[in-house]
């Protein structure tokens, strides 16, 4: 197969999504069938990419939506990983071939304009079409909840309003929000535009001052209520006015980088299935992170009552999903019909992503 033909691909697979648009992943063309994705994670320098395991479902995603992107050029895809003992640094190392019998995926549309709506949707609710294709799209190995009821979204926006508080006032996060967002833009190749963040101009112009230093952030959050205008803008409303939230978990809790990248390929199946669907999808991950490091014992902050809500978090969460401490609860969204976003995170030029 020609070089045009795998850069298309790539140029396809460089719009799967991963955590605040980081793009964990260079590319390397080895030869005429075989594609090399370095991948990395960034769990040194940002609280929620926690062992690195977001970073891997963002690799998952990006492996899925190459092996979509393949299918639209008559091809299938088949990938390995190697990895050094920590898998900051894993190699995947994907092989392309021709087949007759090879149908283009009905996602291959939705690669590219699958987005995020952070900002309130319709509470209309899901067909049963809806659902059921949501549910079928986690394939084996993985179960896909739905909390759909008013009832089930108090639930919801109770436990999204706690998180956020722990989010929002939390030293070591402070740096990973100060940085994500590209103010004053509509479109980002690296980063968050400040018009998909969900705000409105007034409280983005607040927050952009008030950002500029961790000093001034605690200063609103303790005296001026600070976290209470940004917690009901980008979690109250949005959870209330969604058709539901979807729940993935794995059957079996991650053991491996493998498990990890599994589910990072349902994660992108269901989104794209519920682009495919005519809904928006936006995940909501930090209660699963905040619950990773509770369950774990691993203390994320010098502030220790950051800790005892995150215990207290994760009862809550495994309470609405009727889990267990010991369940892994993998990827959390919402979903629901909305206008398409105005708004959107771009990506770097696929020149900016191939390995040097």
């Amino acid at each position: 197969m020609s070089r045009d033909t795998l850069t298309h691909i790539l140029d396809l697979a460089r719009w799967a999504p991963s955590g605040d648009n980081t793009q964990p992943w260079r590319f390397e063309i080895v030869d005429d069938q075989r594609i090399r994705v370095h991948g990395n994670d960034t769990r040194d320098h940002i609280l929620y990419d926690y062992d690195g395991h977001p970073s891997h479902i963002a690799h998952g995603a990006l492996l899925e939506t190459m092996r979509i992107a393949a299918s639209g050029f008559g091809l299938t895809t088949n990938w390995t990983i190697s990895s050094d003992g920590d898998d900051r640094s894993p190699t995947y190392d994907v092989s392309l071939a021709y087949s007759p019998t090879m149908v283009r995926d009905p996602l291959f549309d939705c690669i590219e304009t699958r987005t995020v709506q952070r900002r309130p949707m319709q509470t209309t609710p899901l067909t049963e079409t809806q659902r059921q294709a949501l549910i079928n799209a986690g394939g084996e190995g993985f179960r896909v909840q739905l909390f759909e009821s008013l009832g089930d979204r108090l639930k919801v926006a109770g436990l999204l309003w706690d998180s956020a508080k722990i989010r929002l006032t939390c030293p070591e996060a402070y740096p990973v929000h100060k940085e994500i967002i590209e103010w004053r833009a509509r479109y980002s190749k690296d980063r968050i535009p400040e018009q998909a963040v969900g705000v409105d101009p007034a409280t983005a112009r607040l927050m952009e001052w008030v950002m500029q230093s961790w000093e001034r952030v605690a200063f609103f959050n303790r005296y001026l209520l600070g976290t209470v205008a940004p917690r009901i803008e980008l979690d109250l409303l949005p959870a209330l006015c969604c058709a539901a939230h979807l729940l993935v978990q794995p059957q079996r809790p991650p053991a491996h980088l493998a498990d990890w990248v599994h589910l990072g390929i349902a994660v992108q199946r269901i989104w794209l299935t519920a682009t495919h669907l005519g809904l928006h999808l936006q995940p909501q991950m930090t209660p699963v992170i905040f619950r990773w490091y509770a369950r774990a014992g691993r203390h994320f902050s010098t502030e220790p009552t950051l800790f005892e809500q995150a215990l207290k978090l994760s009862g809550d969460f495994e309470r609405i999903a009727n889990a267990t401490p010991t369940d892994d609860l993998g990827f959390f969204a919402r979903v629901g019909v909305s206008h398409v976003p105005q708004s959107r995170s771009i990506r770097q030029d696929l020149v900016a992503l191939m390995k040097v």
